[in-house]
Parts: structure tokens; C-alpha cells; sequence
């Protein structure tokens, strides 16, 4: 039996009480003067506490007993190196390099990035920060060298943490040419580099670069936790695929920690101890909050994993992990097993490893579709729970609660609201919408802990992005609808952003990209459906007139182009020369039409185009790519 809506009923009938409550996991050098608080307008959960998360997140586990207890496992399919860090191991390499951040002149408030790859020197770069009271900023290693520069220039960091390289299946990617290029690009310069040197690759070392293992192995000082207050940013996080001026999703100390310690019992059903394997990357939100911090907030062991779901070497990775560390439950992209049913599609690999330890496997990063879910549903016997949430939450605002005892499972759904989240369905009016009907979703304000209380140094940016459309709601950008059961399905995004793999990436981004070639004179990007990383985006051009180039040239200078600014994340593969763009008479182009096409859905062709026959040339020219018809 569910616990779930009398959970819900208690918090939606005392709102800060229930955060009081669940508060009371966590240790505090001061406690809150009030749960909640709207400051200059803004949204602040434990105004006036005082905390550390780094504490909560080690050595309240160390000076409970639990030192021995493993907190970290590292699994490289890549190069098969494999080590186990406990939580008194991890207390002393990350209080280590805290000291020596702290020698570098890193201060609380200070900015540092990370621009690592999945190994456990991310983890303990993190919460090296956290326990100085530095903000950290984590930069997904795909990312170019211009996509890391406007991060290094609007974070303001003092130092970079780096390693060597990372590794892709087939391929050894050097970090060190890739920040030196970013700072060269940024108009702020970091005091240090600091580099953890990998086998695969050594980098060359300049004259502000210092050595982590040196820097580390030869600190005898462990830096004591600095007090914060609750309210202080923990982390930046920006949102990706972003050109020009970044995102910076803010997550403050306080609330942050009673939310994903409170998600790890009741969403998750983790107990201390346990091993809980988040398959994602720390240059991401899900790696932030559930590779990271909340499996060590909860007592449990956290898998960094670096390899692929396929290819390292054969689908049956998962399977070999969960296996040989006992994991407990699975948190990946729906992505993963598409491409792995795509490679076993009838789960014979499943077969070969001892699944026992295994009670749950969780979807999220893009829609769950139904057809994955029930083959993993049929090949794992087990739960198979998808749930709904954002770079800007840092935690589910749907799901289908495992530790509350779980809600029956509807394909399709993430479930229903988690306590904090009251989830509303809006016109464009801002009216709600009855069951059943598409609307823009939205959540009623305040937010939750752990949600965004702004954006890095851009206030009213967050007020214009996120509150101003529907006053007294988050606008998440979402569209969907609630069933008459309550539940909730999320059918497509709102804006321009596109899902890849998991990994949220801007259209609009992409088209500034590709307007910038010089034979481009118009662009448009749009995300077409893709059997194994959910959407792809595909690029349509119009070329300048008295261009003499060859279209396919350009099509690949295109393409090549999107890699080196964004980065191989990008997937953009296919970029097509169409003579023009369909259009309304006012001008706006019309991207749901090409995407229908390209995917193959009835359309009918809008009353406000300016020219109908433009759609019949566009379909030939996708055929002629292998998409659409």
C-alpha cells in the first residue's frame, strides 16, 4: 500500500513543516530563522541556517561509525582500471585538496571549474569546493573550447580543475589543448590550472599549471568544512548547448541537501549502505545530484562509471556493473536502453550475470517511450519507474515514489507531483486546462528545496525566463496533461530545446551557428525523431545567392562547424540545402511542419503559409537525405 498521498496531503497541509521535518536528517551549525522566506522577491528555504554540504555528504558518515563503509566505486569499461574509495578514504583525499585549494588562495565564494571526465577525482573535486565554501562549476568534457570559454568567462573562476584526457569509445580526447584554447578565448583568466594526470595521456605542463597527485600527495593539512549559510550557491551549473551568454542554474547549500536526502529514501528507496548507480556524467545535472551528492547525502555507495551502454565492449555492460556491486537500483537515460535493445534486442546478455541485487531501474532525461519501458519491464523483471524533472529542479517533480511503496504504473506517465510540486496545466491564458487536454505545465509557486532560487548574476533574467509568462507559476517549458487519475504525461517541449541522448541542447543555438557560415543566408534546426537517443537535430540551409560552392561542401563545413562550438554533444550529422524556407505570411518559419515531415506524421499544411508548394519541395529533398517521405 502507498504511502503517497497521505505523504502528499501532509505537505500540501502544512507546506513549511513538511520541510522542517525532513530537515531534521541533516546536520546543522545553526538553525533556520525561518523554513521559508521570499527575499527581494525571491524564494529562500532555511533563511538565516548555517551548514556545510560537504560534512553532510562525508564526515557526518565518518563520525557516525560508518569511515569503512565504501563510498565511491570507479569502473572504467574504457580502461578497465576499477578502485573502491571508503568514506574515511574519500574524507581525506577531498579534505587534502580543499587544503590545497585553499593554498592557491580559493575563499569561500570563490568560483572554481571542473572540466573532468567520469572519474573519481570529479567527485572529489566537488565537494573539495563544497567544503571550502567555493562554488564549483562543472563543465561537461564534450564541450569545445568556445562553449567552455563563455563558462570560464561568465563564472569568473579562480582556478580550473582538469585532467589529462577523457575517453570515448575509439578515441583519446586531450583536456589540456581544449582549456588552454578556453582560457585563451575567455576574457577572464584563471590564477591555476590544476591537472590530474591519466596513463592514456600526458600533458604538457605550463607555467600556471600545478600537478594534482603532487598537489594533493604531498598537502599535510586536511581543511576543516566552512561554514556557510544555507542560502549561499553551492553550485553553477549552465544549461547546455547555449551560445552567447550562458545559463547559470544556481543551487544554493541548505535546501539542496534536505531535498535529495529526502528523494533518496522516499523516490529511490536507498538505505545507508546500499549502492545506488546513477548512469550519466558529472558535466550534468543528474551526475550532480545523484552521481555525486545525494547517494553520499544518504549514507549509500555511488558508482562512477565511465563507458558506454554498448560498445565496451557489448550490451551487456549494464548488466556486468549491477552484477559485481550489488546495485541495488539503476538511474539512466531512456536513451541507454534503447541502444541496448537495439544491439540484444531479445536480452540475451541479461542471461549471463546474476541480477539478484537488483530491484529497480529509473528513467529519466527525455520521455520514457512506452515500447522501451515494457522491454525492459519484460527482459529485467523488475519495476521499471520513469519520472519527470530539470537541470533547474535538481530533483524529480514527477515520479512514481518507490520508497512511499510504488503507484501503479501507466506507460507513458513519470507518475505524479512529489511533495513540494503542485503541478498545473495552463492555456496560454494561463487558465487551467481540464484532464486530458495540452497545456503548458507548470508548477504553482514557491518552489521547492533544491530548486533554482535564480540565475548566476542574472536576477531579472530568471524572473523573464521562468516566472513572468504565467505570474505565480514556474513556467517549465513542458507541455503535456494531467489524466483524470492525476497523472501526469509530458509530450514536448515548449520552446527550443531539443532532448539528445538525455542532454537538453538549443536549436536556436545551432541556428546562430550555422547563420554564422559565410554562404548560409537562412537556417532552421529541428529535432527529429531518432530510434536510439530519443531526437536528432537536423540542419536546413538556404544559400546565399552567387554562391558557387558545391551545397554538399557546404552541408559538411556546416556540420563541422557545429562540432568545434558546441562539441561532439551536438549529434548534428545532417544538414540539408533546401532552395527556402516554408513560412508564414508574418514571417515566422514553420518548424512543426518540417518536423512532422521528417518524421513522417500527418500534417496539414497551414492556412498562413506563404507558399505551399515550398513543403512538396522540402519532402524531396529529405527523401533524397534517407529521412522522411
Amino acid at each position: 500500500m502507498s504511502r503517497y498521498t497521505e505523504t502528499y496531503d501532509r505537505w500540501k497541509n502544512d507546506r513549511t513543516g513538511f520541510w522542517a521535518e525532513a530537515a531534521q536528517a541533516m546536520d546543522w551549525v545553526k538553525p533556520w530563522d525561518k523554513v521559508y522566506d521570499r527575499v527581494a522577491d525571491l524564494d529562500r528555504w532555511y533563511v538565516g541556517a548555517e551548514c556545510n554540504t560537504c560534512w553532510n555528504a562525508i564526515d557526518r558518515h565518518v563520525k557516525s561509525g560508518h569511515g569503512e563503509r565504501t563510498a565511491i566505486i570507479y569502473d572504467s569499461a574504457m580502461t578497465g582500471a576499477k578502485a573502491h574509495f571508503s568514506y574515511d578514504e574519500t574524507l581525506d583525499q577531498v579534505a587534502r585538496l580543499a587544503a590545497s585549494l585553499q593554498d592557491l588562495g580559493v575563499q569561500k565564494g570563490d568560483r572554481v571549474i571542473l572540466y573532468m571526465p567520469m572519474i573519481p577525482q570529479a567527485l572529489f573535486g566537488m565537494l573539495a569546493c563544497a567544503r571550502i565554501g567555493a562554488i564549483h562549476s562543472v563543465v561537461f568534457g564534450g564541450f569545445a573550447p568556445t562553449e567552455l570559454a563563455t563558462r570560464i568567462s561568465d563564472a569568473k573562476p579562480k582556478v580550473i580543475l582538469t585532467a589529462s584526457c577523457g575517453i570515448e569509445p575509439g578515441r583519446i580526447i586531450a583536456y589540456k589543448p581544449l582549456v588552454d584554447e578556453a582560457i585563451a578565448l575567455s576574457d577572464h583568466k584563471p590564477d591555476k590550472v590544476v591537472l590530474y594526470q591519466r596513463p592514456e595521456v600526458s600533458a604538457d605542463m605550463g607555467a600556471n599549471d600545478l600537478d594534482w597527485t603532487m598537489l594533493v600527495d604531498t598537502q599535510k593539512r586536511h581543511a576543516d568544512c566552512v561554514t556557510v549559510q544555507a542560502t549561499d550557491p553551492l553550485y553553477i551549473l549552465y544549461t547546455s548547448g547555449t551560445t552567447g551568454q550562458p545559463k547559470g542554474v544556481v543551487r544554493d547549500n541548505g535546501g539542496h541537501m534536505v531535498a535529495l536526502r529526502w528523494s533518496m529514501e522516499n523516490i529511490y528507496d536507498i538505505k545507508p549502505g546500499e549502492v545506488f548507480w546513477s548512469a550519466s556524467d558529472v558535466g550534468w545535472v543528474v551526475g550532480h545530484s545523484y552521481i555525486c551528492y545525494a547517494p553520499l547525502l544518504a549514507g549509500a555507495t555511488t558508482i562512477v562509471f565511465e563507458g558506454k551502454p554498448v560498445g565496451t565492449p557489448d550490451a551487456g555492460t549494464f548488466w556486468r556493473v549491477i552484477s559485481e556491486y550489488k546495485v541495488a537500483a539503476l538511474f539512466t537515460a531512456p536513451t541507454a536502453f534503447r541502444a541496448i535493445k537495439k544491439e540484444d534486442p531479445d536480452g540475451k546478455l541479461i542471461g549471463k550475470y546474476d541480477l539478484s541485487s537488483f530491484r529497480t531501474l529509473f528513467l529519466a532525461g527525455e520521455r520514457a517511450d512506452p515500447d522501451t519501458v515494457k522491454w525492459a519491464e519484460h527482459h529485467l523483471k523488475v519495476p521499471v519507474i520513469d519520472h519527470w524533472w530539470q537541470t533547474e529542479t535538481g530533483w524529480a517533480i514527477a515520479a512514481n515514489p518507490v520508497g512511499l511503496g510504488k503507484l501503479p504504473v501507466k506507460h507513458g506517465s513519470p507518475t505524479v507531483a512529489m511533495p513540494g510540486y503542485e503541478i498545473h496545466v495552463l492555456d496560454e491564458g494561463g487558465h487551467e486546462v481540464p484532464a486530458g487536454q495540452l497545456g503548458a505545465i507548470c508548477v504553482k509557486l514557491p518552489l521547492p528545496p533544491s530548486c533554482l532560487p535564480t540565475l548566476w548574476n542574472a536576477d531579472e533574467r530568471f524572473r523573464s525566463s521562468y516566472l513572468s509568462h504565467f505570474p505565480g507559476y514556474y513556467e517549465t517549458a513542458d507541455a503535456g496533461f494531467i489524466d483524470v487519475d492525476g497523472y501526469l504525461y509530458i509530450m514536448a517541449r515548449t520552446d527550443d530545446i531539443i532532448n539528445v541522448a538525455g542532454h537538453r541542447l538549443s536549436t536556436g543555438g545551432m541556428e546562430e551557428i550555422l547563420a554564422s557560415h559565410p554562404s548560409v543566408a537562412e537556417c532552421a534546426v529541428l529535432g527529429i525523431a531518432d530510434e536510439v537517443k530519443g531526437q536528432l537535430p537536423l540542419g536546413l540551409i538556404v544559400l546565399k545567392a552567387g554562391v558557387n560552392t558545391a551545397p554538399a561542401l557546404i552541408e559538411k563545413e556546416c556540420v563541422k562547424l557545429v562540432r568545434e562550438k558546441i562539441g561532439a554533444v551536438a549529434a548534428l550529422k545532417t544538414v540539408i540545402t533546401i532552395k527556402r524556407l516554408p513560412k508564414t505570411r508574418s514571417g515566422k518559419i514553420l518548424r512543426a511542419t518540417m518536423r512532422k515531415i521528417a518524421d513522417r506524421e500527418a500534417f496539414k499544411t497551414p492556412a498562413t503559409i506563404d507558399d505551399p508548394a515550398i513543403l512538396d519541395e522540402i519532402t524531396e529533398a529529405m527523401k533524397a537525405h534517407g529521412i522522411g517521405g
